[in-house]
Order: structure tokens, then C-alpha cells, then sequence
């Protein structure tokens, strides 16, 4: 078991999702940052599909009430363990009482814990991935308690490493395709939005992010259509929304472009103020 201490801005499981339930309206949701998550998940020895334990900004603090093992990863918010500083990135034998915390941003806004055999919490629609709507817990709370696989608590010492690729971590450039709707745009409504820079909101969250600048234009209203995460929305008001893996299943806005799976990731460990530019995949 693991005892959650403080759980800061958010803590919560996720997994890779739920896959198979659009249709009845279910968000695949998961793991923003896949990456980080399955990486964590495979230096432990884990599966991809094993939960872990994402953490945004970082500020909670974890104690282990039974020796394990994990691996910190993603964005670097100056991990602890009781109190010194730890690697991420590697395997982390962790010993009963230990205390696990997470202070002063280095950089990224998405820390992943995996553990040894997985995180476990109750499986909805195959996912154990905290949603709105779907689960009981949208977030973990201090005193909360996370339940781990018992069977599968450590692994041997190893000298194996495996590079963590971090430089997504710090790319403003975000790789997308042509959206459905991508014809629609003017010549220079294209150029503005191929050539500019755009500035995150602080209405940023794991439903969409919203972009500053406008693009503005007079589009006629259209039905609403399917959306994945990483569809890019042109509003009325010219504003952007950037789906995320938390998104609706369909909307009523132009999709005037889709992110790859790797933008979405590097989008994931984005915060307000920070800006990207799109990148129209060659050939496409």
C-alpha cells in the first residue's frame, strides 16, 4: 500500500485509457503523457497497460507502507526520498516508511510514479483511469490509500539502463496533421496558423487547452462530428481548443487539424504562458 500524504494540485491512476466506448460517449482519457508513463512502466518491468500514479505540478508527498520498487518520470519536480535527492528515469528500491516527495519545478507540468506489478484500483469499462462521470475518485486525497500488486514488489539489482529521450520535454513544436475541416481555411488563415506562435491560457486542463491568439474568421455553424484527443478546434470567437485525452467524443467547431501521438505528449507537459507552433506533417 502506499499512503497518500499530500496530494498536491492533482494526483491521481491513470492508465491508457478506455478504448472501444466512444459510442456510448465514454472519453478514452488515461495517461497524458504516454511516453513518460509507458517508460516509467517499462523500466520496472511492468506492462504499458499497468497504471501508475500521475502527478501535475508536483507538491504531494507519498509514503510506502511495504518495500516495492518504482521509477519516477516525465517532467523533474526535484524529487525526494526521506528527504534526499533521488534519480528519475532508473529503477528505485524503495523500503517500508519510506516517504516519496516533490518540490521545486525543474521542468514539464506531468510526473509519473510506476510500481512495481501496477498500480491497482477498481477496473471500469477495462481501465482503472480516474474520469468524471465513470469512477468514484476523480483525484486522490490526503489520507487516501493506494493499493499496489503484493505479488510483485521488487526486482533484482540491475546495471541495464535505458535512455529517457527528454528533449519533447522542452520542443515547442507541436506536429500535426490536416484536420477534416483544414480546406476551409483562407490562404492566409493557413500561414497564420502554420507560421505563428501561440500562447497557452490559463484554461488549460486534461478536457482541451486554449490557445490566446485568434484566427479570426466567419465560418458557417456546422453538425457536430467526432473528435479525437488531439483535434484542434477554430471557434467562433477565432480562439483554438486543443482536445486532450480527457475530451468529449464529438463536436460542433471546425477540426482544422490533428495533433500526432508525440504532440500530445509534448502538449501534455505544457503550462500557462508557455507558447508552441504547429508543424504540418510533410505529405500530408
Amino acid at each position: 500500500m502506499i499512503k497518500v500524504l499530500s496530494s498536491g494540485i492533482y494526483t491521481a491512476i491513470q492508465d491508457l485509457g478506455r478504448t472501444g466506448y466512444r459510442e456510448i460517449g465514454v472519453p478514452v482519457a488515461g495517461v497524458m503523457d504516454r511516453y513518460a508513463a509507458n517508460f516509467a512502466n517499462l523500466i520496472v518491468n511492468n506492462k504499458e497497460e499497468d497504471a501508475v500514479i500521475e502527478i501535475v505540478y508536483g507538491s504531494s508527498k507519498l509514503e510506502f507502507l511495504e518495500n516495492t520498487t518504482i521509477c519516477v518520470s516525465g517532467a523533474n519536480f526535484s524529487a525526494k526520498m526521506d528527504g534526499k535527492s533521488i534519480a528519475i528515469n532508473t529503477v528505485l528500491s524503495v523500503k517500508k516508511g519510506s516517504v516519496l516527495s516533490f518540490g521545486k519545478r525543474v521542468f514539464g507540468v506531468r510526473t509519473y510514479i510506476a510500481v512495481k506489478g501496477g498500480v491497482l484500483s477498481d477496473v471500469i469499462l477495462g481501465s482503472r483511469s480516474f474520469l468524471k462521470g465513470i469512477t468514484k475518485k476523480i483525484a486522490l486525497k490526503k489520507g487516501d490509500a493506494i493499493t499496489i500488486n503484493d505479488g510483485l514488489k521488487q526486482i533484482g539489482e540491475t546495471k541495464s539502463k535505458v535512455k529517457f529521450n527528454k528533449e519533447y520535454l522542452f520542443s515547442n513544436t507541436i506536429e500535426v496533421f490536416k484536420g477534416p475541416e483544414y480546406e476551409w481555411l483562407s490562404k492566409e488563415q493557413k500561414e497564420k496558423l502554420e507560421q505563428a506562435s501561440f500562447t497557452i491560457s490559463p484554461s488549460n486542463s486534461r478536457m482541451g487547452y486554449i490557445l490566446n491568439e485568434k484566427i479570426e474568421n466567419n465560418f458557417a455553424s456546422m453538425f457536430s462530428s467526432g473528435v479525437l484527443p488531439g483535434t484542434v478546434q477554430l471557434t467562433p470567437s477565432g480562439k483554438l481548443i486543443v482536445l486532450m485525452r480527457d475530451c468529449q467524443v464529438t463536436g460542433g467547431y471546425p477540426r482544422v487539424l490533428q495533433l500526432t501521438e508525440k504532440s500530445i505528449n509534448v502538449l501534455a507537459q505544457k503550462t500557462t504562458k508557455d507558447t508552441i507552433a504547429f508543424k504540418l506533417k510533410q505529405g500530408v
